[in-house]
């Protein structure tokens, strides 16, 4: 088995194990009466809202709400995984990190749902090709704008919805942050090491 498909197993197995976690914690809190959602939010500009930043994420206010993030989750979330554990594991962590402080430093009400990280693997994966100069990156790039581009419609604000454009525009900045930090190293040009030497 290619690094490649084992890779793409293990990605696999990964963002449907996330996922997975994500509908437990759903019914577990229906089965609480929505006390895990109550109280392991992110409260905005609460010290007791805090620690939404770490479970946000994993909660959800409905079926359809969990189904409209798990999808794009497990499919950006696998494309993130081809890099590499790492890169996915930084990936994620970061956009889910900045997308729960930026709701929590802006927010406008209890926060909760994976949508935050789903915009920052969405940007991560449109911006990282810039940063490392790969045609095929930029051509994925292309192709999930074309496919998903329209989510970027999120991140601004909306009157009288109930959805945290927030989450949304912290979770993107978090993507781009990500690609940034995660941009390839890129070889010294030839002869510079022996130019240098010589002087």
């Amino acid at each position: 088995m290619t690094l490649l498909a084992r890779r793409a197993r293990t990605g696999l197995i990964t963002v449907l194990g996330l996922v997975g976690v994500m509908w437990a914690v759903f019914f577990l809190n229906l089965l609480l009466g929505n006390r895990l959602v109550r109280t392991l939010g992110i409260g905005p500009r609460e010290v007791d809202g805090l620690d939404g930043v770490v479970f946000g994420p994993l909660l959800h206010g409905g079926v359809e709400h969990l189904a409209s993030n798990s999808f794009p989750l497990v499919v950006l979330g696998f494309l993130a995984f081809l890099e590499g554990a790492r890169r996915f594991v930084v990936a994620v962590g970061i956009s889910w990190l900045v997308s729960g402080l930026g709701t929590w430093v802006f927010g406008g009400g209890l926060t909760i749902g994976a949508s935050g990280v789903v915009f920052g693997l969405f940007t991560y994966l449109i911006t990282r090709g810039f940063y490392n100069r790969d045609w095929r990156q930029l051509l994925l790039a292309v192709v999930l704008f074309i496919a998903y581009g329209s989510i970027l419609w999120g991140v601004l604000p909306t009157v009288g919805s109930n959805i945290s454009w927030q989450a949304h525009l912290s979770g993107a900045v978090g993507g781009v942050i990500a690609a940034f930090l995660l941009k390839r190293k890129r070889p010294a040009p030839v002869g510079t090491d022996r130019f240098a030497s010589d002087l």
